[in-house]
């Protein structure tokens, strides 16, 4: 049995909420299934274009197209674990440690997917000269997102507080 929203098939709520590796291995799978959502990307050049295309009680999936040099700045997804795999092109991922500290940039290609738990806080972006595309998917559904910037010491900063109302 399916559960299906916008007409993408997903395997049915379970009820439980998915494990970060779970999570990639849903975003990874549909991520090379391009027919499966293809004909809905679109790419802005005022900012990322996003739709969510499922949500249940488990998880919700999202697709994001980015042209070059767009990126989400830093922000986390509250107390929701997560995962995104690149469908088409390439993005970059920055995270920060457990000190709120900037890391390393770390290359995502077609096909690879990076998972993370609740609280994780990171930057993606595109810094190809080509548009890419990634699914992303989240469990428990995003509730919240907080948004941060960076000090001059490489520390983050809070900026903001978003609820799912803002999206």
């Amino acid at each position: 049995m399916t559960a299906t929203t916008t007409g993408l098939a997903v395997p049915a709520s379970t009820g439980a909420p998915f494990t970060p590796r779970r999570l990639a291995e849903r975003a990874r799978r549909l991520a090379t299934d391009p027919g499966e959502w293809l004909h809905r990307v679109r790419l802005d050049p005022q900012g990322r274009w996003y739709e969510r295309v499922h949500q249940d009680a488990d998880h919700e999936i999202w697709l994001i197209s980015w042209l070059p040099g767009q990126s989400t700045g830093f922000h986390d997804h509250g107390g929701s674990a997560g995962a995104f795999a690149v469908a088409l092109g390439a993005l970059e991922e920055q995270r920060a440690g457990a000190a709120r500290r900037v890391g390393a940039v770390h290359g995502v290609g077609a096909g690879q997917a990076r998972s993370f738990g609740p609280g994780y806080v990171h930057d993606v972006r595109n810094a190809s000269d080509a548009p890419a595309v990634s699914v992303h998917v989240y469990s428990p559904p995003l509730t919240a997102m907080r948004r941060y910037d960076v000090d001059p010491c490489g520390g983050l900063v809070r900026l903001a507080d978003e609820s799912a109302a803002d999206w």
